[in-house]
């Protein structure tokens, strides 16, 4: 059962004070450590000329929203942050302090930015260009520190950019990010673009999640919004997002007659359709806006009109033929290392089979050191019936199958960094396999076959399905019971 979250609560050590905000998947807390309060008193209560001890460090605590139990995205969201978060450093990011498993209260506790959030800006748009200016550089800055840690934030907007109160822009919410080199938990488990639709890179459109060019795009969509109060693509829903892949805005100038050529030639430039055209980098972004005499001006700078209909033509014919990247184009040992999906049976009488993948699996991993281990267990729905995802106690059964997987799997002897744990929902468990084989380049699926029954047969199994239409060589496991048991007969 979740907690119910109040003031004054105690969680691991760190007490609730206030509720600062809810968002789409998460709410946020002020909190302090247990004892930060006692020793501010004794500081307020200290004799005078005694030296007060340090001031508490101001903290905030990040709660997914898990209330829709039939919605696994802020689960993965969650699961992507824990990960990603410890492994940020410097002034452009919180600083991470502590984070709580699933069960039974998930939590991510962090540094509180004293600053103000951008989205404090977006009552008074268009704001005067000099401060956009200003605000973007900033920016950059902070995301080429980021790439520069190897991480694509892909959900870069005005919500997430607060000001250090000494000046530095700050990244926060890592819920839809890349790191290079870890698993790609959203990429693995659906199959549509993440991030928030006006702020959103074509590429991401295609599912490309492995471009960092993607966040300069997202930073150009902020300086056009602040500079002229739209948004150069609106806010599309559906379909309406792949409008972007041909459709070029309406420039900055025709809006806003007030911004410099120079300042056109930037925003349009991080705008463009094929990253290649954009900037290389954010710190060359950052560049540019620092050192406007230095800008090379192109056509874009004088442009007062919308690209004429040849142009977009074609641009459409293009972009009727673009599809999704097969795999992630990222650079890095993980990528070059063999995929082992293991379809774990997590239902009681399953012990033995476990116990038996574990053993096979171990071998495997002795022999492929650089290996990558996705452990994948399918909540089956069903065809006709309205399903229940929570258990008798209101628990969801998606968190608890993925707690049981992280269980079977912390006795493997493998890295962290280099296994996942996914649970699919799917009327077709085979099918569901099978998909997420093909979609994410496995190179060897180990999956387990239960005793044979007059049923299974006259249906046909799951793992017959799999050895059948799998896309890569696949392993079936049998408890060693069992087979001894063949063997006699």
């Amino acid at each position: 059962m979740r907690l119910r979250l109040e003031a004054g609560m105690v969680i691991d050590g760190f007490r609730l004070i206030e509720h600062l905000n809810t968002g789409g998947m998460a709410q946020i807390w002020a909190v302090e450590r247990v004892g930060d309060g006692d020793a501010a008193q004794d500081n307020e209560e200290a004799a005078p000329g005694t030296e007060p001890a340090p001031a508490p460090e101001p903290l905030v605590m990040k709660f997914p929203m898990l209330i829709d139990s039939d919605d696994p995205i802020p689960i993965v969201c969650f699961e992507t942050e824990q990960m990603i978060m410890p492994r940020l450093s410097g002034r452009h990011v919180p600083r991470f302090v502590a984070t709580g498993p699933l069960d039974p209260q998930p939590y991510i506790v962090m540094e509180r930015i004293q600053g103000d959030s951008l989205k404090s800006r977006l009552a008074n748009v268009p704001l005067l260009w000099q401060e956009v200016v200003e605000i973007g550089a900033k920016v950059a800055r902070a995301l080429h520190d980021l790439h520069l840690q190897k991480v694509i934030h892909l959900d870069v907007k005005p919500s997430n950019v607060m000001f250090r109160e000494t000046g530095e822009a700050v990244l926060i919410d890592f819920g839809f990010a890349r790191h290079e080199q870890l698993p790609d938990l959203l990429a693995e488990e659906f199959r549509e673009p993440f991030g928030t639709t006006p702020y959103m890179a074509p590429e991401q459109v295609l599912e490309d999640r492995a471009d960092p060019r993607s966040d300069l795009f997202a930073l150009g969509v902020m300086l056009y919004f602040f500079v002229t109060g739209e948004r150069p693509f609106g806010t599309p829903k559906g379909g309406q997002i792949r409008r972007r892949l041909w459709r070029d805005p309406v420039p900055p100038r025709a809006l806003k007659p007030d911004c410099p050529p120079w300042l056109q030639e930037i925003i349009l430039r991080c705008l463009e359709v094929d990253p290649n055209d954009r900037y290389a980098t954010a710190a060359q972004l950052a560049l540019d806006l620092e050192n406007p005499n230095q800008v090379r001006l192109t056509e874009r700078a004088e442009r007062l009109e919308r690209d004429g209909g040849l142009k977009t033509f074609r641009r459409w014919l293009k972009a009727r033929s673009a599809k999704p990247l097969e795999t992630p184009n990222i650079v890095g040992q993980l990528s070059q290392a063999p995929i082992i999906l293991v379809a774990v049976d997590l239902s009681p009488e399953g012990g033995d089979l476990r116990e038996a993948q574990r053993v096979l699996l171990g071998r495997i991993l002795s022999m492929e050191m650089e290996a990558r281990v996705a452990c994948v267990n399918v909540l089956k729905l069903s065809r006709l019936a309205v399903d229940v995802l929570e258990d008798e106690e209101g628990r969801s059964l998606h968190v608890q199958r993925l707690i049981q997987l992280r269980h079977w799997g912390a006795g493997l002897e493998i890295p962290k960094e280099r296994i996942t744990y996914s649970v699919l929902e799917a009327v077709d468990p085979a099918a569901a396999l099978i998909d997420y084989a093909r979609h994410n380049a496995v190179d060897h699926i180990v999956i387990g076959a239960r005793a044979s029954s007059a049923f299974r047969r006259y249906l046909g199994s799951v793992s017959s399905q799999v050895v059948a239409e799998a896309p890569c060589s696949v392993t079936v496991v049998r408890p060693p019971r069992e087979l001894r048991e063949a063997g006699e007969g």
